[in-house]
């Protein structure tokens, strides 16, 4: 689905959204290509910053949490997706075993996760929630602030099986991200588990993502013609640093002034008057967590205590993104906007936010591949 958001930009179209729309045909044949050769991940959320002048994906996350955002005049169109990714993946699913965060008091998620369990209800599946919460040791249910209550029950191990006590589901959907590494029942389970274990971030990495990336983003933008920086974010990666015993710090610092010379070229190449600036966030995890955005290699060096311990913290601890200050406003689809109408004004709402979905279909042929390079490291 090619997003048109009812709180579209005004501006003009930028150069590249043009050349993207111009493209359309060549590009989606393309896709169609790239997927024969490879599967697509189960489920996929793309985080895509928009400078102005160049459009990139920043984060790709495989266990995504937000389908309480997602448009309800459009379910129609979630279950059909739903129903063909579990087609693809397990043809003979009756019974799903869905197993979300370990966290519960963060509402926006949990509402995510019955939003989720309903779209998979509705192709035909019977869906029950397992939690991995060691104090939930009988069924619990948790009023929701929007309406509804979820049910999450302890997850029982029997063999090679993982499901819940008196229900034995055919296959697994993780919502969980491993980012505190795989648990012991969930290991050599006979079923299939949807996205593979290796898709967590106890196996995954950012940095090998956005070689990943990388890779796909130099060959698409040979293929239409353009920059590849148009659409490829800057990375380098650092190895292990202790921020708050100081350690790896000169190489964070050198690597800073590295990408943010190199930044300055690619500024001066295409006349953009702006301070560049590096974001440095963890080769691991997800929620927002231990991020920081530095605009000179002294901004490293510099940390204070606070600035310290908020780049130490993990997504297991009790901060998440919903910390006070924060606002989140759902952003529905105006229009379906299945494909860009050609024939129509490049502001027309089919093709206003064309490119994003261009961005976010390239982020997850990388995780693709990513996901296949893993594979081996996990067996």
């Amino acid at each position: 689905m090619v997003p048109y958001l009812t709180t579209a930009l005004t501006g003009p179209l930028l150069e590249l959204e043009k050349r993207l729309l111009d493209a359309q045909p060549m590009i989606e044949h393309w896709f169609r290509q790239q997927w024969k050769d490879q599967s697509a991940p189960f489920y996929t959320s793309v985080d895509i910053r928009n400078a102005g002048f160049k459009l990139a994906p920043v984060d790709t996350n495989l266990f995504p949490g937000g389908f309480n955002n997602l448009n309800p005049a459009f379910m129609s169109l979630s279950i059909h997706a739903a129903m063909g990714a579990v087609e693809k993946i397990c043809p003979y699913a009756q019974r799903l075993l869905l197993i979300p965060e370990s966290h519960t008091r963060n509402t926006f998620y949990l509402q995510n996760v019955a939003v989720l369990a309903h779209i998979l209800r509705q192709t035909g599946l019977i869906v029950r929630i397992g939690t991995l919460i060691p104090e939930i040791t009988e069924p619990t249910t948790l009023e929701l602030p929007a309406g509804g209550r979820l049910t999450l029950e302890p997850l029982v191990r029997k063999g090679n099986r993982v499901g819940l006590e008196g229900f034995d589901p055919c296959a697994v959907l993780l919502n969980n991200d491993l980012s505190a590494g795989v648990p012991d029942i969930l290991k050599g389970i006979e079923q299939n588990i949807m996205p593979p274990l290796h898709a967590g971030w106890a196996t995954r990495r950012k940095s090998r993502h956005f070689a990943a990336y990388q890779h796909v983003a130099d060959e698409f933008a040979q293929l239409i013609g353009i920059d590849p920086w148009l659409i490829d974010p800057y990375f380098d990666q650092c190895g292990k640093i202790d921020f708050q015993a100081r350690q790896g710090e000169d190489c964070l610092a050198e690597k800073v002034g590295d990408m943010l010379a190199k930044i300055r070229v690619k500024y001066d190449e295409y006349g953009i008057d702006q301070p560049p600036f590096v974001i440095v966030k963890a080769d691991a995890g997800t929620y927002g967590m231990g991020i920081m955005t530095v605009k000179s290699p002294d901004d490293v060096r510099e940390l204070n205590r606070k600035q310290r311990n908020k780049m130490a913290v993990g997504k297991e601890s009790d901060e998440n993104l919903n910390s006070p200050g924060m606002h989140f406003v759902p952003l529905a689809f105006d229009d379906t906007c299945v494909m860009p109408d050609r024939s129509a004004n490049p502001d027309a709402s089919p093709n206003r936010f064309y490119a994003y979905g261009v961005i976010a279909r390239l982020a997850m042929l990388a995780a693709s591949i990513e996901l296949d390079e893993t594979l081996n490291e996990a067996a």
